[in-house]
């Protein structure tokens, strides 16, 4: 079982930035992909970005690529999301996740079928 802590949300002004980080134990981190979802208020929990277990492939759905990138240090057990461009539609919990399925899927499948989750960062973008 991977033991996910979260950090770096906060309020930030429409065109900010930010940097999530997700620190892992408990497990041979280099062994899972990671990535990140986010929960907006009444909305279903959304894939925001994943990465394979090298760090070499990243995945992003079309509402946030080209402003996030998502980043891993296996030696530190972490990854990353660096938010920029940031959007008041960005408001959302984002959640770390960590699992062995193809992280090409998890644009499509749903979230629950995933193991693995953090408990949550607030990150609120006002206009």
């Amino acid at each position: 079982q991977v033991e996910l802590v979260e950090s770096g949300g906060g309020l930030v002004q429409t065109g900010g930035s930010l940097r999530l980080s997700c620190e892992a134990s408990k497990v041979i981190f280099s062994n899972y992909n990671m990535g990140w979802f986010r929960q907006a208020p009444g909305k279903e929990r959304e894939f925001v970005a994943a990465i394979t277990r090298s760090g070499v492939t990243p995945y992003y759905p079309d509402s946030v690529k080209g402003r996030f990138t998502i980043s891993r240090d296996n030696a530190k057990n972490a990854v990353y999301l660096q938010m920029n461009s940031l959007k008041p539609e960005d408001t959302a919990v984002y959640y770390c996740v960590g699992d062995r399925a193809p992280v090409g899927s998890w644009g499509t499948q749903k979230w629950t079928s995933l193991d693995n989750w953090g408990q949550g960062t607030q990150v609120t973008v006002s206009s």
